[in-house]
């Protein structure tokens, strides 16, 4: 190795990127030096000659000495270190408190690492350290999450909980049947669901879309994860009989049938149709409500502050760029005196078409009172927790979000997976991630915003990728999956920020843990109070076909218990190997695989999942292995686990075969579009449906 490369690389690792990585299969691999240099630029640094990367590498020393982030975090009741220049011995200083007008005095002493040690603050929350001439927030966190048990006041809590595709839901009762579920119908869902003993029900991510392009729609691709999705607004929820008139008077009546009777939904047109609906209500609006209601909405506006009026004006700019030009294209090929949302022509524009973004904030307006909605259904149906949102692992790059806030991401390096034994080639997710240095210099604003958002309206929240608390996986621009590298972030702070704000909303939080683990990762996780995530398919004694599935009582206390994900198959297609059939179809196997030996494998596994249900008592001893899924026996297996929460989703309870999403795949699958073949008002009048949940409530409540 050359005495550049040696540089280039003490360069990358000074920046945080891991120039080693080991695969799932355990075999070590190198980061390329071209690829390093690309990811540099990236991170703002110059990697291209010798000279620059002595440059660089003095530049972070120099940062990293002086420009201390302005918040830092600590735990309850623990003393702290705090970088401080110079040789005093010991200085005093003043805590203000977050609040409350109060405060407290202390000495600060020197510790042999030449930082000062500040003792531990026994009151959670963000308060104010003054010293010498400087100050700086500190983020003084529980030493754990909010918990299952914290939400229902008991130890050993077992209770379960349902999962939703939010779009997939019918409603029968509906004044406006649009093509998809909306938030009304969550909360129908959410009430009935209570109903039969579940304690949440955990829904697909609601971030904002682009209401100027309903081609994107998958719920994992969002604009911004700021705000909502205006399409899952119910217009009847707010304006009642005004909101049927509206459908009236666009010759709707027909098209909407037309939508509601697909099995798959028609995204543009169900979108088109909506948005012409919410669209003549803000034809009328504020004449069209009370006092009280427009009090409300500017309300929301205030509150909403910048962040909703950058959001607003995206979505007008991007509306009016597509019916210029017929490209739905994103920002970045926008003129570019639009390509900065703070320019003065981005101004102007905001300024001659207040109406058209006032529009925008409307319907984040409905938007969020729709979701409120859901979970006071919820809670005041009996569920102690309500819905658990999902924080999608990023954004678009051409989104609202990388758009208002390009400081703060990595917006040519996308969120991925390197290959491993489930996806050979590795994956790309397409998405941008926050730069970790970015986070640390503006004080974790965007992570604290981001939390805040999420458990606005829910009673918990699942981390999508919780791993890229850690670590993430990022893939230049361009460049295949493989040619990535891991990236380091501030796991600590990060998790403590998660702690501190999951008690502020006394909301539970799951990490999805699912991948390439770091070692230790899922003990610290553990410790800070995050439920994990134990999905059927990978809870096993060894690797292979044939290999035993863990039995119910050596699953994990500290982590979800559940069938699937949305990107896995369902038990019945499992079962069937309808997802092999998909991936076979579709060329999606490993390389060196075939269809026909998968389904041998599949039928191996199958046996052994019907054995292993025997010696769980699930399943009569000697039986022949049954043709169809025995769906209830699967579920009143994890249900028998110690899992402080079980999730089943609702193609589980209703024994579908079908899954939501098919990794690697866009138009050929059709991701995201499948809707329930039941409705909510009459899911649980399914003797099948009833007696699955059943199964589910009596295990959950034993002792």
């Amino acid at each position: 190795m050359s005495a550049s490369d040696e540089d280039l690389e003490r360069l990358a690792e000074a920046a945080g990127i891991a120039v080693r990585w080991e695969d799932a299969m355990g075999q070590s691999h190198i980061v390329s030096p071209d690829v390093l240099r690309r990811m540099l630029a990236e991170f703002g640094l110059d990697a291209d000659t010798p000279a620059g990367v002595a440059e660089s590498l003095a530049y972070l020393a120099r940062v990293e000495r002086s420009q201390p982030s302005p918040l830092r975090t600590a735990e309850q009741g623990q003393a702290f270190e705090l970088p401080w220049p110079g040789n005093e011995a010991e200085m005093p200083f003043r805590i203000e408190f977050e609040g409350t007008g109060q405060g407290c005095d202390g000495i600060a002493r020197r510790s042999a690492s030449g930082a000062f040690v500040v003792p531990g603050i026994d009151r959670p929350g963000y308060h104010t350290l003054l010293i010498g001439e400087g100050s700086c927030t500190i983020a003084v966190a529980p030493r754990r999450c909010f918990t299952v048990c914290d939400a229902l006041h008991r130890n050993d809590v077992r209770i379960w909980a349902l999962g939703a595709q939010l779009y997939s839901l019918r409603r029968e009762s509906a004044a406006i049947q649009s093509g998809f579920g909306d938030f009304t119908a969550l909360g129908s869902l959410a009430e009935r669901a209570a109903q039969q003993g579940a304690a949440a029900v955990a829904v697909s991510p609601v971030h904002a879309m682009f209401s100027a392009d309903p081609w994107r729609y998958s719920p994992y691709a969002p604009s911004s994860r700021l705000f909502l999705n205006v399409l899952c607004i119910d217009p009847a929820a707010m304006f009642g009989t005004q909101a049927l008139a509206a459908v009236s008077a666009r010759g709707l009546d027909r098209e909407l049938s037309r939508l509601e009777s697909l099995d798959l939904i028609d995204w543009p047109a169900a979108a088109q149709a909506k948005l012409g609906i919410l669209r003549a209500l803000f034809d009328d609006f504020p004449r069209n409500v009370d006092a009280k209601a427009y009090e409300d909405f500017q309300a929301f506006q205030r509150q909403g502050g910048a962040p909703l009026e950058a959001h607003a004006r995206f979505e007008a700019i991007h509306a009016w760029r597509v019916a210029e030009t017929g490209l739905r294209a994103g920002w970045r090929h926008w003129p570019e005196a639009f390509q900065s949302a703070t320019s003065a022509e981005v101004d102007r524009f905001a300024q001659h078409h207040r109406r058209e973004v006032t529009f925008h904030a409307f319907l984040q307006w409905l938007a969020a009172r729709g979701l409120a909605g859901a979970q006071s259904a919820a809670r005041a149906a009996g569920m102690p927790i309500g819905l658990i949102s999902d924080l999608a692992v990023g954004t678009d790059p051409s989104g609202s979000h990388a758009w208002t806030r390009q400081e703060e991401v990595l917006a040519r390096l996308s969120p991925g997976a390197p290959p491993d034994i489930f996806n050979p080639k590795g994956q790309d997710w397409g998405l941008t991630a926050f730069s970790p240095r970015a986070l640390r210099a503006r004080g974790y604003r965007a992570f604290i915003e981001l939390l805040r958002a999420s458990l606005a309206h829910a009673g918990g929240v699942r981390i999508d990728h919780a791993l890229g608390l850690a670590r993430m996986w990022l893939v230049p621009e361009g460049a295949s999956p493989a040619e990535g590298a891991y990236v380091s972030y501030p796991f600590q702070d990060l998790m403590r920020l998660i702690a501190l704000e999951s008690w502020r909303y006394r909301a539970i939080v799951v990490g999805e843990n699912l991948g390439t683990v770091p070692e230790g990762f899922n003990a610290r996780i553990e410790g800070a109070g995050m439920l994990g995530m134990n999905v059927l398919w990978f809870t096993r004694e060894g690797h292979g076909a044939g290999a035993p599935f863990r039995q119910p009582q050596h699953w994990s206390p500290c982590a979800l218990a559940t069938t699937t994900t949305h990107d896995l198959p369902t038990v019945a297609g499992w079962w069937q190997g309808t997802d092999i059939r998909w991936r076979e179809r579709l060329g999606l196997l490993a390389e060196h695989s075939n269809g026909a030996a998968e389904m041998d494998a599949r039928i191996q596994d199958r046996a052994r999942l019907w054995q292993d249900l025997g010696l769980a008592g699930l399943a009569a001893a000697n039986a022949p292995v049954p043709d169809r899924a025995p769906v209830a026996s699967i579920l009143g297996f994890l249900a028998a686990t110690p899992a402080p929460l079980m999730l089943v989703p609702l193609e589980d309870l209703l024994a579908l075969e079908e899954q939501p999403n098919l990794p690697g795949t866009v138009d050929a699958h059709p991701n995201w579009r499948r809707r329930l073949p039941v409705s909510v008002e009459s899911l649980f009048s399914r003797p099948d449906v009833a007696d699955r949940a059943a199964v589910l409530d009596r295990a959950r409540r034993a002792p």
